[in-house]
């Protein structure tokens, strides 16, 4: 099958929406519930089937004024709609010119093609960094003219603080709560493959991408004979070790698993392509800073931050959020910060923003169940002055379905938001087009925290039950969308 780069981002290309937004007041007003036909709102969440507890919001988008509403005051864990908190918090201070930079330093003389020193690769933190890219860098090292290096080969990665992952309560072979570096390849994620060989299985660990499929060492795996649990992992000091249970592999399949050494991860794909070019290197190890006599000899800029936060909106990807909210944090402060501290300094700017809501956040992507927003406030942040401008092209189209599941084709285009699922999460918030063509922002909170804790200790993924409670739950969402939209 090929791999293109937007089958590694998890999801097909969704069509933007646009709209013009005219004279936003400086300050959204605080949301008060109106009556809308009849309280129907709170008789479709009563008989919805959906357990624990259900927040939701209509406002105009310009002026803030509510037009329905249902127990928006709730706290809930926001889930991924964090990134429309993240996305805006990281073009309004680095900037829609901003990109991230991989480049390539010499730390040495380089005479007739020849380094005499050691070669660096050294990240700035691109999160959505992919193989090809890599081959493309090694392209453009051998065009620079180097042939030869008679030193070491150094991967640096400190650009952003390192986290071993987003969400320690999250199981080890999810491959959505990713390490955190500031060289990251892959979405952090390494591809396993598996085939059935006469009575045994071949198995493949490699970094593929749209264009490429180069095998690693990095991150391997073996097969244990056991039920339970389906992987485990070990931390080799410069490598990945993974078992999988002989019992969960069918004929042949394949997955993505995280990848915990990141940087020695890009390093040795780095080295495979720069050997196709003739450029032997040795195995890469990783250094605290880059010399500072070190020669830039060619880099690789990542995409601009408006389509790299579009693409994060749309395919959900936690990575993305947390570089860039880490990123924007060192911009405004000019210094490293943890997890947890960013996530506190932009909830303090949302603060401000927003005129005084009270979020917390534990992470930038949503990940961690930590955080908690209010349907009221996330409202109130997306009819914020300037903010409906710039978040709602950045939304995905989420198309409007009717009992039976089909798409609504007179409701087309009428929806764009950030949807945010955890095990007993489901959120859905963003702008909607009603019948007279008003533009309103919405917001619809659904969690059950004692059904989601009572998954943590099960141990399983999923938990039993949270797929059905998530699937009343989306269908929660599409009746009260058609409520408002039809």
């Amino acid at each position: 099958m090929r791999l293109t780069r937007r089958a590694m981002l998890l999801g097909a290309v969704a069509s933007s929406a646009t709209a013009a937004w005219a004279e936003a007041p400086m300050m959204s007003l605080r949301p008060v519930a109106r009556p809308f036909s009849g309280n129907s709102l709170a008789q479709m969440i009563a008989t919805s089937g959906v357990t624990g507890a259900v927040g939701a919001v209509l406002a105009d988008a310009q002026t803030g004024e509510v037009i329905d509403a249902f127990d928006a005051g709730f706290r809930h864990p926001p889930a991924s709609v964090t990134k429309a908190f993240t996305a805006l918090y990281a073009l309004e201070h680095l900037g829609p010119q901003f990109q991230f930079e991989t480049a390539i330093f010499a730390d040495g003389p380089v005479l007739d093609g020849i380094l005499d020193g050691d070669l660096i690769l050294a990240g700035g933190g691109d999160p959505n960094l992919v193989t090809d890219q890599l081959a493309t860098l090694a392209q453009q090292l051998r065009a620079a003219g180097i042939a030869q290096v008679t030193g070491e080969f150094h991967v640096w990665d400190d650009a952003l603080t390192n986290l071993d992952e987003i969400d320690d309560s999250q199981l080890d072979y999810l491959g959505y709560n990713p390490t955190i570096t500031g060289l990251n390849l892959n979405f952090n994620r390494v591809h396993f493959e598996w085939k059935r060989e006469a009575d045994d299985f071949a198995t493949f660990m490699d970094a593929r991408s749209e264009n490429y499929r180069p095998a690693v060492t990095t991150s391997r795996i073996t097969i244990a004979d056991r039920n339970d649990p389906v992987f485990t992992y070990r931390d080799l000091g410069q490598a990945d070790q993974w078992t999988v249970a002989r019992s969960a592999l069918n004929d042949a399949g394949s997955r993505w698993l995280p990848v915990r050494h990141p940087a020695l991860y890009a390093g040795e794909v780095f080295a495979t392509f720069a050997r196709s070019h003739g450029i032997r290197l040795k195995a890469p190890k990783e250094i605290a800073a880059i010399p500072a006599g070190a020669t830039k000899l060619t880099a690789f800029q990542s995409e601009a931050l408006p389509e790299m936060m579009r693409a994060m909106m749309r395919y959900s990807t936690n990575i993305t959020a947390e570089a860039a909210g880490l990123a924007t944090t060192i911009a405004q402060t000019g210094q490293k910060w943890g997890l947890r501290a960013s996530a506190a300094r932009m909830g303090r700017w949302a603060t401000r923003r927003a005129g005084g809501i009270t979020p917390l956040f534990a992470d930038h992507s949503g990940l961690g169940d930590a955080s908690r927003l209010t349907p009221t406030e996330m409202v109130q942040f997306l009819t914020s002055a300037d903010v409906p401008a710039t978040l709602h092209p950045l939304m995905k189209e989420i198309p409007l379905r009717d009992q039976q599941g089909d798409t609504i084709v007179a409701a087309q285009g009428a929806v764009q938001a950030k949807t945010g699922t955890l095990n007993f999460v489901s959120n859905l918030a963003g702008y909607l087009r009603r019948p007279d063509g008003r533009i309103c922002a919405f917001t619809i909170f659904a969690s059950d925290l004692a059904a989601r804790e009572r998954g943590k200790l099960e141990g399983a993924e999923p938990p039993t039950g949270a797929q059905q409670w998530n699937r009343i739950a989306r269908n929660l969402q599409h009746r009260l969308l058609r409520h408002w939209v039809l």
